[in-house]
């Protein structure tokens, strides 16, 4: 064992020096860590030597005190990396972690950083400032983990940087489950929570204070100046489950979902700044349960609707159990700014279940403004219980029954040194939120040493052009040694890739034909050209994929995801692509999207698809009906389909789970002759929408072919069928599986001739 004892070392963590008795040691070796650690007294610091700490399932325990902390540093703040199997668990008082990184790996464990070493052993007055999780996330996107779970009292988690988590479970949880955490006084301060992509799935928070079982308590734990940058991951951004919170001087930017006051009661949401910029589903707060106060926040550029509104105050259900919606009573909600933004939904969520409106509730001194071409104000119940009072609405159009509490008239606004919006009459300064707001910035969160993720585009990023010669496995070749973000130029010619491609990377295949000229012809040999695997997105362009020598496999796609779980979400996209004479076996799809893959976009336009026995899209793997699904952006457009045996697209997302968003399914100006007449088409449908959020399927050609089959089963799904025109084809399968009524979808304009009419 080396052991090396340092003099009068001075740690600065804690806002206070160790004593001049206070041991230091360094340490290499996990055995030299555990050794020492064993051992630790207030005051001691253990540093550990640069590099890599592989499988280091890290424990530390002890007594510090308030003026001597027990700390472990690194020897270089950002130099001591965590990777394979790692861990930290947190016990005793008064404990400092410091400068660490966890990077190319996962937690073995339920957590990545745990303030508990075991249920006996709980971290109090303990901090973790300054450590990195980035992508450290379990293979499979359905194994749950935390990556940080906070118990005990009185913990700070503070200037650290999180990013990348990609499978199920919250990023940051406060947990209640033992009488030793409730009540906590935990503070969460300046951190960097980074992008967290779309699970596709329930799961998704970015943060969590409590849950449904122990929401009747207090956790009292203050959420401040912190920073959610993309944190796309499900509805709830943050999911406030138990009460007595504080959420203050954070700032969410582009970040899908909302804040959402779930469970429990007497929380305060104030001088917060909402950013949406204008990106889909971008929300601000959700409004649940008693004695909540929203003040002085500032919320721009949303593009949410329902659950993920600017503002929403939700109906609850009456005697409601502690697991669904408590009524909404006794509710603040003053002095806040919501401008340029979709929707305010009042009621939201009404349905035969929540029933029960918002009551003994004021709404006063808010500042609204949203879109031209749409209801800003939404009511969907009784508002009778709100209390209104001094509201300007600046823009946008008010449902009928918040009309006459509302004044409307424009109002001039310029930009503070802030940056926020704010009225130049002087009369109206007493509305919307405060002009003293000082937004905390992406230099004040996180850490100084460690980069946060731009927004560097996917395709094309290397900036390398690779010129690639027609032959066998020319392709394949230049693929393997491609570059994240490589475009591969293809000359007129034909390739014979005679090996799958395994993708995880960033790759353009692009045909380099001339106006007049020929496409490039790629034929393959093996039941697949493609593996997307983990970090895999492909764009195809300008370029014909052959199956002619195809062998014959059950379960050939031109493109598939691998059989492994696939952390990360990709992207495909085709444009100007013929795809023809996938005819070797029964079902050869073209894209087929397997277990445990999400794609956030698939998109096709401008392409031509002949001659193939399966489905063009098959995004329907996750049958199980736990709200999980394959695809979020689904767009086909302007593209021709002739003679295809199974459905184009077979979209599934089941269950009755309200957490995600997605799928969406733009489906417009395509023409479709024999499509989804093949014996081996289960679902009956050259089109098969189940479960799919929000579908605009409009101005397609449809000849002799089979119907579209739409069925909806959760939330308030929007569907629109419009001029469409089918010769030969019978109409429309339409149906509803949790909503009592007619079916939901809006069908105007759609010609039927020589079938039955629409």
């Amino acid at each position: 064992m080396m052991m090396t004892r340092l003099c009068l070392v001075l740690v600065a963590v804690w806002c206070s020096s160790a004593p001049a008795l206070a041991e230091s040691y360094l340490v290499r070796t996990q055995a030299e860590y555990s050794e020492i650690a064993k051992s630790v007294e207030a005051g001691d610091v253990i540093i550990l030597a640069d590099g890599e700490w592989r499988d280091f399932e890290m424990v530390i325990t002890g007594e510090g005190s308030s003026d001597s902390p027990i700390t472990i540093t690194a020897e270089n703040r950002g130099e001591v990396i965590l990777t394979g199997q790692s861990s930290l668990r947190i016990g005793g008082q008064f404990i400092v972690v410091d400068g660490l990184v966890f990077k190319d790996g996962y937690s073995p464990r339920g957590e990545v950083v745990s303030f508990r070493r075991t249920k006996q052993d709980i971290a109090s007055h303990s901090r973790v400032t300054q450590v990195v999780i980035d992508n450290f996330s379990k293979p499979d996107r359905y194994e749950s983990d935390y990556w940080v779970g906070i118990y005990g009292k009185n913990n700070r988690f503070d200037h650290n940087h999180m990013v990348g988590k990609t499978n199920k479970g919250v990023t940051l949880a406060v947990r209640l489950d033992s009488e030793e955490s409730r009540d906590n006084g935990h503070l969460i301060d300046h951190n960097y929570f980074g992008p967290r992509p779309v699970l596709g799935s329930n799961g998704g928070e970015t943060l969590r204070i409590g849950t449904s079982r122990y929401s009747m308590f207090n956790s009292n734990s203050i959420v401040e100046n912190n920073i959610f940058d993309r944190t796309d991951g499900e509805v709830e951004i943050i999911s406030s489950k138990s009460g007595g919170n504080v959420f203050r001087g954070n700032v969410f930017l582009r970040s899908r979902g909302t804040l959402t006051l779930r469970h429990g009661d007497n929380s305060v949401v104030e001088r917060n700044v909402f950013l949406g910029g204008g990106k889909d589903y971008t929300g601000g707060i959700r409004v649940i349960n008693r004695g909540q106060i929203v003040r002085d926040n500032y919320i721009e550029g949303m593009r949410g609707t329902g659950f993920s509104s600017a503002l929403a105050v939700m109906n609850g259900v009456p005697n409601s159990p502690v697991n669904r919606y408590v009524q909404v009573e006794g509710a603040v909600i003053e002095n806040n700014t919501v401008i340029d933004s979709r929707r305010i939904t009042l009621g939201a969520g009404a349905d035969e279940e929540r029933s029960a409106p918002p009551i003994d509730s004021t709404f006063k001194n808010n500042l609204l403004g949203g879109l031209e071409d749409d209801t800003f104000i939404e009511v969907d119940a009784d508002i009778s219980g709100l209390a209104f009072a001094d509201n300007r609405v600046a823009a946008g159009n008010i449902h009928s029954a918040a009309a006459q509490y509302m004044r409307q008239a424009p109002v001039e606004m310029e930009r503070a040194a802030n940056g926020l919006l704010y009225p130049v009459d002087p009369a109206l300064a007493s509305i919307g939120a405060p002009r003293d707001l000082s937004p905390v910035t992406l230099d004040q969160v996180g850490v100084e040493w460690y980069e946060k993720p731009g927004n560097a585009a996917v395709f094309g990023s290397s900036g390398r052009v690779i010129e690639v010669a027609p032959g066998e496995d020319t392709l394949v070749d230049a693929a393997l040694a491609a570059h994240d973000g490589d475009v591969l130029l293809l000359s007129d010619g034909e390739y014979i890739a005679n090996r799958t491609i395994p993708l995880d990377k960033a790759l353009t295949i692009r045909g380099a034909f001339e106006e007049g000229g020929h496409q490039p012809t790629i034929f393959f040999t093996r039941p697949t050209l493609v593996e997307l695997k983990d970090g895999g997105n492909l764009q195809l362009a300008n370029l014909t994929i052959d199956g002619a020598l195809a062998p014959d496999s059950v379960g050939n796609s031109a493109i598939r995801t691998t059989t492994y779980p696939i952390k990360s979400n990709m992207l495909i996209e085709m444009d100007g692509v013929t795809v023809r004479g996938l005819i070797v076996n029964k079902s050869f799809n073209v894209l087929t999207l397997g277990k445990s893959a999400l794609a956030d976009r698939v998109s096709i336009k401008n392409s031509n698809f002949a001659d193939i026995t399966g489905a063009i899209v098959s995004a329907a793997a996750e049958t199980e009906d736990f709200g999980q699904y394959n695809v979020e952006y689904l767009d086909i457009v302007s593209s021709n389909f002739a003679n295809i045996g199974e459905a184009i697209a077979n979209v599934y997302r089941g269950g009755r789970d309200e957490s995600t968003f997605g799928p969406f399914v733009t489906f417009a100006n395509n023409n479709l002759a024999g499509v989804g007449l093949a014996a081996t088409n289960t679902v009956g449908a050259s089109l098969n929408l189940h479960g799919v959020q929000i579908a605009d399927i409009e101005r397609n050609m449809v000849a002799a072919s089979s119907p579209f089959r739409i069925v909806h089963t959760v939330g308030t799904p929007r569907t629109s069928v419009i001029e469409n025109q089918f010769a030969a084809t019978p109409s429309f399968i339409l149906e509803e599986l949790n909503y009592e009524g007619d079916h939901r979808a809006v069908l105007d304009g759609n010609v039927f001739t020589g079938s039955d009419e629409q």
